[in-house]
């Protein structure tokens, strides 16, 4: 798993005009306690699995990365726009550390769902 030395994303569009920098968005998440570990779930509709960085140290989970609008393409204009485009960050602490889990995780219905399994 790759750590995450820089904790700050800029957002690049796909389009040759010059784009703003948007700030970043912070996820809703669940996180459960289990027998074995911990089941995190973030909400992140839209977000491709190879832009989600995750990291743990000590006891931080830290879940960054970038929702970008693929759709957009030159010559559009927009009627309404609610949907938030630009880098993400989530860090939920942990009442102890959770360093040396054993992580997987996966999408399933725009949630991502991370299980953490103390190690044996």
């Amino acid at each position: 798993m790759a750590k995450i030395t820089n904790r700050y994303f800029q957002f690049i569009g796909s389009s040759k005009k010059p784009q703003p920098l948007a700030r970043p968005w912070y996820p809703a998440a669940d996180v459960y306690q289990t027998v074995d570990g911990w089941v995190v779930k973030v909400e992140l509709a839209g977000v491709s699995v190879e832009d989600i960085d995750i990291d743990v140290q000590g006891n931080i989970l830290y879940i960054a990365g970038c929702r970008r609008d693929k759709s957009c393409v030159a010559g559009l204009s927009f009627q309404q726009m609610e949907i938030t485009y630009s880098s993400f960050e989530k860090t939920l602490k942990f009442p102890s550390s959770i360093e040396g889990v054993v992580l997987d995780h996966m999408f399933e219905n725009g949630l991502l769902i991370i299980r953490l399994r103390k190690a044996k």
